[in-house]
């Protein structure tokens, strides 16, 4: 049954084929395959042959895709569309590829991806968005990844990355984060702990180094100590307004930040990294003990030493000068008492 299926695949292809490969391409009709690359395309070939499996459109000039931009190639497992200038993704351009499981977006100009740009792709398993000018990623945007197992976003403009995102990546095994932006503060505490679970379950990654604040510039944000990430301090709407209800108006408005700091100021000021007492290790607090015993013990030592050093010396001191004091009080009674038995004249 597959060999009749996989021979009829191959007859719809070399019908597409003799209708009319693209006169830019290459097909190969043994592998399903169609390269394009290196043509100096600006848009996508509207006549592909249905059954396409691979399609290579690197290194061309695309400058944007359209809704459903492969309509025309439903079979799709692997695109390439690596090294073109792509800045615009519509909402809906991968529309229709529900077999596509391998996508490479590296070295274009992407500034941001929708987060619904990728939900029609469910059976998705390769994203490579490396080397593109992305500042930030929806938490939504992986809403279907639970097959994803390799997800690249090196070398881009990112300064955080939402643990949500990261989570609705149940099956990823390769994770490349390198070369981006990073800002190593409160709000990346959570990107630390996951990549710590990540790497712990046998994950590859390759690094997060920080690029601000400065403190931290250069730093591996997995070497940098839980204890110097203080919690981001930002209370939701609906507890103000329960401490306004609580309080009343007047006290309620004491809660409330001055208005003459921006919203930016007091998150820079709350995400800021500050050293906080670490807490005591066991290991530590048990050498110290051992160690102040031991110096105790010395101490002690020596001031016994001391102790009979001084006795004895103060006891050969006094010896010393008790003995001719005997001998000058001795003549001295032999003297009295001759003149006690002498008689009267």
């Amino acid at each position: 049954m597959k060999g009749e299926l996989l021979l009829l695949s191959s007859v719809v292809f070399l019908l597409g084929v003799a209708c009319g490969c693209p006169k830019e391409c290459r097909c190969q009709a043994s592998l399903n395959s169609v390269d394009c690359s290196r043509q100096g395309l600006a848009e996508i070939p509207p006549d592909l042959p249905p059954q396409t499996l691979t399609l290579h459109l690197q290194d061309n000039q695309i400058h944007q895709l359209s809704a459903s931009a492969f309509r025309s190639v439903p079979q799709l497992t692997t695109l390439n569309l690596g090294n073109n200038s792509l800045s615009i993704l519509a909402p809906g351009a991968f529309h229709g590829l529900q077999h596509l499981r391998v996508l490479n977006l590296t070295q274009n100009s992407l500034h941001s991806l929708e987060s619904g740009l990728f939900h029609s792709l469910p059976q998705l398993r390769e994203l490579d968005v490396s080397s593109n000018n992305i500042s930030h990623l929806p938490a939504s945007l992986g809403e279907r990844w639970e097959n994803l197992t390799l997800f690249a976003v090196q070398q881009n403009q990112l300064q955080q990355l939402d643990r949500v995102l990261l989570e609705s990546m149940s099956s990823v095994k390769r994770l490349f984060l390198k070369d981006n932006l990073w800002k190593c503060n409160c709000h990346l505490l959570g990107l630390k702990l996951w990549l710590e679970k990540f790497i712990y379950k046998g994950g590859v990654m390759d690094s997060v180094v920080c690029a601000s604040p400065d403190t931290w510039k250069g730093k591996d944000l997995l070497k940098i100590p839980h204890e110097l990430y203080q919690p981001c301090l930002s209370p939701s709407p609906d507890l103000e307004s329960w401490q306004g209800q609580l309080l009343g108006p007047a006290q309620g408005a004491v809660l409330r930040p001055p208005e003459s700091h921006s919203v930016e100021e007091q998150d820079q000021s709350e995400c800021e990294l500050k050293p906080k007492p670490r807490p005591t290790n066991l290991r530590r607090a048990l050498v110290t003990v051992i160690i102040a015993g031991v110096l105790s013990g010395i101490l002690c030592l020596m001031m016994l030493v001391a102790t009979i050093y001084g006795c004895t010396y103060a006891a050969i001191t006094a010896h010393c000068r008790e003995a001719p004091l005997a001998q000058t009080l001795e003549p001295a009674k032999t003297e009295g008492k001759e003149l006690l038995d002498s008689p009267p004249a």
